[in-house]
This record gives structure tokens, sequence and C-alpha cells, in this order.
């Protein structure tokens, strides 16, 4: 039996599940990352020393006892909150009497390919057992033994909790294990990459299973004519700088012209992190003398559209908040775009005309993220439009039903 068809096995086991024996083993399992503090730690280690430490991925892939902490929490937050399995959606009876009932199932078999992220393999873990899935994981080779330590543990905790410890499986970091789950029909239900843009289109052009897509974050926030001056800053440097390997960091900075004059204060905190500023001509004479002059370079066509998982920033300067509109229409990836304006009517035709998974008004990109929506936990952010949307959890997990119920009815 191939590790697919154990999967498979064993999604018939997890969907039997109850919800008291299910948080006990994500409780369990969270007790377990914290006593494998050391461990983790020293695979990570490995993993660390054997990237480049300029590589900005360096900073996705670090654990720390504070990170692992924090997905330790993370599951036991996810055992807090109500499972969707078994929800009735809707409910309506016929004119012949027959009622139909449409009811949230799992999945089933949920493969998730993704890169740097050691985290992924705990969340995913605990949002598809949470939703009576079993899961496959394909990580990437940079994180891979720090993977081997996290599927250990889990394993070991659901083999201690009497669960079927093919509810987790962990492949091979080879490319040939990605194509074995792209094309595992029958076995796996559907696969989710998490990672870079050429990742996510890798999957989406070889994939034989249905395919719900990350999309890569092009994020933009748009500095309005209407705009505060201290929001701006505080939102661009955080969007920017708080972790500039995630999705939802900023990369472009929209300014109206008119406040261009307030762009050296917007822009001074970044600065501090030596972010590389690329500016069109007009931004660029507005940051000239008051920006660091090894950090101001003249903006290409490239600068746009580009999601630099890096200490860099473009900046574009508009006339106005549909040519803002334009420009972001243009380049987005439709992940998150942000806008600064204290105007309600701007703030309400940015939110109607932005077509991104998440639309901020005043409030910085970096809450896309699955645990500050209070899901728990994410499996990851979708920019697609079939399926989910945005911050994908538990509900994501699950499809549906319908029950049809009645006393002998049929059909002429």
């Amino acid at each position: 039996m191939n590790v697919f068809e154990s999967a498979r096995r064993a999604a018939a086991e997890v969907a039997a599940l109850g919800i008291e024996q299910i948080n006990r083993v994500l409780v369990h399992t969270a007790d377990n990352i914290v006593a494998a503090t050391d461990t983790l730690m020293a695979a990570n280690d490995r993993d660390v020393a054997a990237m480049s430490p300029t590589n900005p991925m360096v900073d996705r892939l670090r654990l720390t006892p504070e990170r692992i902490r924090a997905i330790a929490d993370d599951m036991c937050s996810v055992a807090t909150l109500p499972s969707p399995v078994g929800e009735v959606m809707e409910q309506w009876t016929r004119p012949n009497g027959m009622t139909i009932t449409r009811r949230r199932v799992p999945l089933g078999v949920v493969g998730v390919i993704y890169e740097a992220r050691p985290n992924v393999t705990f969340d995913v873990f605990a949002l598809c057992l949470k939703t009576n899935n079993a899961c496959v994981l394909k990580g990437g080779s940079d994180a891979y033994q720090t993977n081997l330590a996290a599927i250990e543990v889990i394993r070991r905790s659901l083999a201690e909790c009497g669960v079927t410890v093919d509810a987790a499986t962990l492949l091979g970091c080879e490319r040939s294990h990605t194509e074995q789950l792209l094309r595992a029909v029958g076995q796996v239900d559907v696969v989710i990459p998490r990672g870079s843009a050429s990742l996510i289109r890798y999957v989406r052009e070889n994939a034989l299973v249905p395919v719900i897509e990350t999309g890569a974050g092009v994020v933009h926030t748009y500095f309005d004519s209407e705009g505060d001056v201290a929001v701006a800053a505080a939102i661009v440097n955080n969007a920017k700088t708080r972790r500039v390997s995630v999705c939802n960091a900023l990369d472009c900075l929209v300014v109206h012209r008119s406040r261009l004059g307030d762009l050296p204060e917007v822009c001074a905190r970044l600065a501090e992190s030596r972010v590389v500023i690329y500016a069109d001509s007009e931004s660029y004479a507005a940051l000239a003398g008051h920006y660091p002059e090894e950090l101001l370079q003249v903006a290409t066509e490239d600068s746009f559209g580009t999601e630099f998982l890096d200490y860099k920033m473009s900046i574009r300067t508009v006339e106005s908040t549909e040519q803002a509109l334009q420009h972001i229409a243009r380049y987005s990836s439709g992940h998150s775009e942000a806008i600064v304006t204290t105007n309600s009517h701007t703030a309400e035709m940015f939110c109607s005309r932005v077509d991104a998974a998440c639309v901020y008004v005043n409030v910085s990109t970096a809450f896309t993220d699955g645990g500050q929506f209070g899901f728990g936990a994410e499996i990851g952010i979708s920019t697609q439009k079939l399926h989910a949307r945005g911050p994908m959890a538990l509900r994501e997990l699950t499809t549906y039903k319908y029950i049809i119920t009645g006393n002998g009815q049929t059909r002429n």
C-alpha cells in the first residue's frame, strides 16, 4: 500500500472521530511540541545553517523557543474552536414532502505543498484534524530536517491518543514527490500550494487533482489626499518591515501627488530597517535629501508588480484615487490592498472597486492571517474566487453534501 492509499484509508477513520477525541489529540500534540523544543531547534539549526544568511527566507525558516511556543498555543486555540463539520448550511422541504439538507462534510485527503515554513506542518495538521481530514504534506528541501522532526512529534502524538498515524503524512522533498502528489487521482481530494509564484504556477499547470491556489502577495497601500500622516507612517512601516518574507508584506506605496511633501515623514522609519526604495521621478524628488542616498533608487517598470519578500519597496505617484485604483488593478495579485484616508466616501469607493481577497482601511496589511482573523491558524491565503478566498481555515477545509429524506416519494 503506497502512502496515498494509506492516507485515503486514514481519512475514513479520521472522518469517524468525535470532536472530544480530536481536541484531546490537538492539546496532547501541543504539549509534545513544547516538550520537543530542543529537538525541533536542533533540526531547525541544521536547516538554517544550510541556507545563506542573506536570504530573506531565513526569517520564515527559523524557529525560536518563542515561535515554538506560539505554534503550540495556536494548536490549542484550534482545539477550542467549534468544528464546522456536520453544520446544517440550509434546509428546506419540497412540495412533495421530501426534506433537503445541505450539510458540511470533510474534504477527505488534503495535500499541501509548501516551502521554508516549518510552522505550516503543524498548522495544516491541526486544521485538517479538526475538520476530520487526513493530510499529506510536501515541504521544501530548505526545511526538511525541521519537518521531519515535526512530523515525528505529530505522529507520536496521534499514536499515543489511539489515532492512526497516517492521519498526517510527510513526503520526501524531491520534485518527484511533488509530481506523485499532483497525480494522486482518486486518493487525494485537493492540493493546496503555499509558496512562491513559480511553485503555485507549477502546481496549477501540472496537477491532475483539484487545486486551491494560494497566490503571491503583491501588496499596495494607497496614501490618499485626505490620509492621516501619522497613520500612514505607522501602517507603511509595519506592513513593510514586520516580516518582509511573508505574503502580506507591503510591496508598493501609492501616494497622492498632493501628499508628496509628507513622504519623508511617512518613510522615515523605513530607513531604520535599511529598506531600499524604488521611487518614481516625483517621489524620488520628494525623498532626495531626506532619505539615505544609498537606499534610494530610481524605479523601473520592473519595480512595480513585484513581490519583493525583502527589505525593498516601490513608490508610485498618482493624481487621483481613480489613478491609484488603475495602478492597483494593473499590478495587484488580488491578495491584500490598503488605503489610508479620513474620507469615508473615498474609503467605500476603494473597498468596492479593489479586486482583492482582503481590503483594508487605515489598517496594516500585516493582519492578513488566519490567526489574526480569529481562525486559530490558516492553511494559506487564497487569491482565487472558487471555493475559498482570503485566509483559509476550518470552513474552507470542508465541502458539503445534500441529505434528502422522505417517506417513499417517487418521481414521475
